[in-house]
């Protein structure tokens, strides 16, 4: 009987001892990235190698003609890799002019349970007269928000950051802890639209990241890929409304994103664009007039769908 107990003892340790042996742990897993963590490094992500290693740039049709572009600074990347393919001072201290609005726009999609509300212009947000919206207009939030963005209207930009900070001052501080989330090292926002104020600058880097980031988000997609609209207020008028960027129609493959100009800015413009599964994003600072904007960026579109394509077939 003890012999049968210890046999009994000794032939479950052994099938214990062969189960542990062919169980094999699984290897350690990385931590996977959350959808806002791949959002940002996407975003902020240059790879600077291609153009490093390039070899014969001027065998790129057009290439030599970058050189007659009157932009001070623009920084040309393929978004999916981040794939930079030209840059000029892209890293200089610039005024964004009204590009300042894709921040204002951002932070107002992400507080997109606003976007129903009712906003009134009132005296207290009517900071200039360079706007179309009126004294005692009153829009729903996310018309305000195209009107904003389509015809880079400053006082509706100033209206939406009152409503969504509580005051300007609270809505830069807003804007200015975004910017250091999302790695925009020289950056300083102190309106919500861009009119001159020498505390108001950026990059061509640092708007290229915020511009990747935030048509990363469907509502501002949406919006700065619109062309035309007809703007509803309260009371049941309608305001058609053409956006000022014409690339959207001019050009071909345009989705975005925004239009800028002072007189100490120049003329700016960010771009992206989509061609055969490709999309190139491009910030434009400093160009002589307005016109000119939109051709160099074109350019520097059509150079970059080439070198892409080149790249395709290396």
């Amino acid at each position: 009987m003890k012999e049968k107990i210890i046999s009994s003892i000794l032939m479950t340790a052994f099938l214990l001892m062969a189960a542990c042996s062919s169980h094999k742990t699984p290897p350690e897993q990385e931590p996977q990235l959350s959808e806002e963590e791949l959002r940002l490094i996407h975003a902020s992500r240059i790879d600077s190698s291609y153009v490093l290693s390039l070899q014969q740039p001027d065998s790129i049709a057009h290439w030599e003609g970058l050189d007659t572009l009157t932009a001070e600074a623009w920084i040309l990347v393929e978004d999916a890799t981040g794939m930079l393919i030209s840059a000029k001072n892209a890293h200089q201290r610039m005024y964004p002019a009204s590009l300042t609005k894709m921040m204002t726009c951002l932070l107002a999609t992400e507080h997109n349970q606003l976007l129903d509300d009712t906003i009134e212009i009132t005296k207290d947000v009517y900071v200039t007269r360079d706007c179309r919206v009126r004294l005692g207009d009153s829009y729903q939030a996310v018309h305000l928000l195209s009107e904003m963005m389509l015809l880079s209207d400053n006082v509706a930009a100033y209206a939406l950051a009152r409503h969504i900070g509580g005051d300007t001052l609270s809505f830069c501080q807003m804007m200015n802890s975004k910017a250091a989330y999302l790695g925009m090292d020289s950056t300083h926002f102190a309106n919500p639209n861009g009119l001159p104020n020498d505390s108001n600058y950026s990059t061509a880097r640092d708007l290229l990241t915020l511009a990747r980031y935030s048509m990363c988000d469907t509502t501002f997609a949406r919006i700065v890929a619109t062309p035309f609209m007809d703007i509803p207020l309260t009371d049941g008028r309608h305001l058609p409304c053409k956006n000022t960027n014409i690339l959207l129609q001019d050009y071909d493959g345009c989705i975005g994103v925004k239009t800028g100009y002072t007189r100490k800015a120049g003329s700016c413009l960010a771009s992206a664009a989509t061609r055969n599964g490709v999309t190139l994003f491009l910030i434009l600072l400093k160009s002589k007039d307005y016109a000119r904007r939109f051709a160099e960026s074109a350019a520097l579109l059509d150079y970059g769908f080439r070198v892409m394509e080149k790249y395709k077939n290396w």
